[in-house]
């Protein structure tokens, strides 16, 4: 008997049809499961997207309660080209009255010249020490060592010296200049100050008895007579009068003179400069903008989610979430409530910051500058840390607030996690559900085949009985 290849061929029904119909109704709760699913994951998304705008605005509530902040100055000069300053955190407001006397200088040589930067000298060594001058005295910089440069076969030329010093690090630049009489090598100390001068001592491996010629003539030692290089300018310090006293510097810059206060100065002038320090509120009324936008963006997703939209007939992806309406009060709640961190500003709305019919925050600028006139209570208005209610400033507030809803064991948190639980276990139903349908049409498809093979072996004996009575 020959094998029925296509299900229903032996029956006469279209089995095919039968079996995606019953399957279509057995899967319809597989379909509800999905749908569901689908639903879940909008909202766990919802959910991921609040908790992310939630740690941004506890982002910039810490901001505002760092003390770097409040700490950081600005510093201006009544003649930039004088002086100019920067300050460090903690830096002490006030007034400098500052005189340039002096800038600092880098001590500066030169030797005799010769026909061009290609003539040679002869072999030998250069020694360099740095070190300051008191006349022909001198006295080696501490914790500086001597530099022995070798000068030897095809190392003597004027150019190939200038080189070997510059790449001995030594602690001086060495220059070639050139002008009508020839070729002169010039040595620059790196850097300036007293301290950071020079000697030079120049040793010839065949001595030719004349300082003036030969690697002799780049020695520089006025200490031991005159030497064959001229100075040109002596290594000294920047001077200054600040405040009536009297500094000091190697360099132009002078690293906290006072509390945090650096100077640079850009030249002499007999004419004082006032350097001001003030407290840097542009950067406090930044990170209160921060917050503000921080915050705006919270409320307005919180907004979104949560209502229902009567012309659309569609509600919010949280609408009746406890969660996201726990959260909505949450925030209104530290708003609303006063603190009496500061003796003269106990609500937001009096330092200019008020919330709008939408829920959002909005600074009105002017009030917020006066408020910034009385920083040491506007910081306590909004940093207190007191831990007791009612005395606790808002920034304090409102971290306290976003952290406890995103601890582990927090509302939000617990949202999300219970959301992805709810998806996995949806998914295991799923997944249960399918193999369970894998194994119906198996079943269903079992079933017909044999109806199909019946039905055609009682189709193969109608037709030899008929045969039978016809002959």
């Amino acid at each position: 008997m020959s094998t029925i290849s296509s299900l229903g061929v032996g029956s006469g029904l279209d089995a095919e049809t039968i079996i995606a119909k019953l399957m279509s109704i057995e899967h319809r709760q597989v379909d509800l499961l999905q749908t569901k699913q689908t639903e879940m994951k909008s909202q766990l998304s919802t959910v991921g997207t609040l908790k992310s705008l939630l740690s941004t605005m506890q982002d910039k509530a810490q901001a505002l309660t760092s003390t770097s902040l409040w700490g950081q100055t600005t510093v201006s000069s009544s003649d930039a080209t004088v002086a100019t300053g920067t300050t460090a955190t903690g830096t002490a407001t006030g007034s400098y009255q500052v005189t340039v006397q002096a800038l600092a200088a880098s001590q500066t040589v030169t030797s005799t010249a010769l026909a061009s930067s290609s003539t040679e000298l002869n072999e030998g060594s250069l020694t360099i020490q740095l070190g300051s001058w008191s006349g022909s005295s001198f006295t080696a910089k501490t914790g500086s060592a001597p530099v022995s440069i070798t000068i030897g076969a095809g190392d003597t030329s004027l150019s190939a010296i200038r080189d070997k010093i510059n790449a001995a690090g030594a602690g001086v630049t060495a220059t070639i200049v050139n002008d009508v009489n020839g070729a002169r090598l010039s040595l620059r100390s790196t850097d300036s100050g007293a301290v950071n001068g020079f000697k030079i001592t120049a040793a010839e491996t065949t001595d030719d008895g004349d300082d003036a010629t030969g690697l002799s003539m780049l020695g520089y030692d006025p200490s031991v007579g005159t030497p064959p290089m001229s100075l040109n300018q002596a290594g000294s310090n920047a001077r200054a009068l600040i405040n009536g006293i009297q500094v000091e510097s190697a360099s132009n810059t002078l690293s906290n003179v006072s509390d945090g206060l650096s100077l640079t100065l850009n030249k002499v002038s007999a004419t004082p400069v006032q350097l001001t320090v003030a407290t840097d509120t542009s950067a406090i009324k930044t990170a209160v903008n921060d917050f503000i936008t921080a915050f705006n963006a919270l409320a307005s997703n919180l907004q979104t989610n949560l209502k229902y939209d009567s012309g659309t007939k569609k509600a919010g992806a949280l609408q009746g979430d406890r969660m996201a309406v726990n959260l909505q009060w949450g925030l209104r709640g530290v708003i609303n409530q006063p603190s009496s961190a500061s003796s003269v500003f106990s609500t937001l709305s009096s330092i200019g910051i008020t919330m709008q019919q939408d829920g959002k925050l909005k600074l009105a600028s002017s009030d917020f500058d006066d408020a910034l006139s009385n920083q040491t209570e506007l910081k306590k208005m909004l940093t207190a840390n007191t831990g007791v209610a009612g005395t606790t400033g808002f920034m304090t507030r409102f971290d306290d607030l976003a952290a406890a809803l995103l601890d582990t064991e927090g509302s939000v948190t617990m949202r999300e996690d219970g959301l992805q639980k709810a998806i996995d276990r949806n998914q295991k139903q799923q997944d249960a559900m399918e193999d369970r349908l894998t194994l119906t049409e198996k079943r269903l498809r079992a079933q017909y085949e044999t109806l199909d093979t019946k039905m055609a072996t009682l189709s193969t004996l109608a037709s030899y009985v008929t045969r039978q009575f016809s002959s």
